[in-house]
């Protein structure tokens, strides 16, 4: 994760941007704001909980993939055991990825969980048992998803230093044959 993308690069995918921030900031937004406009906490919660939900899949499912080349997915096998799916772009389509469009992926990621955090000490701090449950929902899919895709990162890693230990030593014995087929 690189902490400063290419000053002159743009966005690969600015379309996708701005929907990976977009619904994260209109939960928060609309959480922050709502006590202004809504005496209602079943609106609140229900709005609130549809955008983060709206901004989990949109991550999950869209801008996960094109802006750093990794999905993941849970899956529950015939045992009862909870088993995790990764999937990434192989090692040349990963080089290619856009490091703002990259940067801005994690940054947001971690960013968004750091704020319902906040927001949910707040929320302690002031007695609102109600309005701990709303963050700790958006809490929850938003460190679901960092999980996700931290495992993923993890995974791919691991998938191309074995990639590249098989092939060096693909090589090497092919030139060890070759070195004593020509004798």
């Amino acid at each position: 994760m690189d902490l400063n993308p290419t000053a002159g690069e743009n966005y690969a995918h600015p379309e996708i941007c701005f929907f990976h921030v977009i619904f994260k900031a209109s939960a928060l937004a609309f959480y922050i704001l709502s006590a202004l406009f809504f005496d209602s906490f079943v609106i609140i919660f229900v709005v609130t909980v549809l955008l983060a939900a709206l901004d989990f899949w949109v991550v999950k499912n869209v801008s996960g993939r094109i802006l750093v080349g990794l999905r993941w997915w849970n899956e529950i096998n015939d045992e009862g055991e909870s088993i995790w799916k990764f999937e990434c772009l192989d090692q040349e389509s990963l080089s290619r990825m856009n490091k703002k469009d990259s940067w801005l992926f994690w940054w947001t990621l971690y960013l968004t969980a750091v704020l319902w955090l906040i927001l949910g000490i707040f929320s302690l701090i002031r007695f609102q048992a109600d309005y701990v449950l709303v963050v700790g929902v958006c809490l929850t899919l938003s460190v679901a998803n960092i999980v996700g895709f931290t495992k993923c990162r993890k995974d791919a890693r691991n998938q191309i230093q074995a990639f590249a230990s098989q092939t060096i030593a693909s090589r090497f014995s092919s030139q060890i044959q070759s070195a004593f087929t020509v004798v």
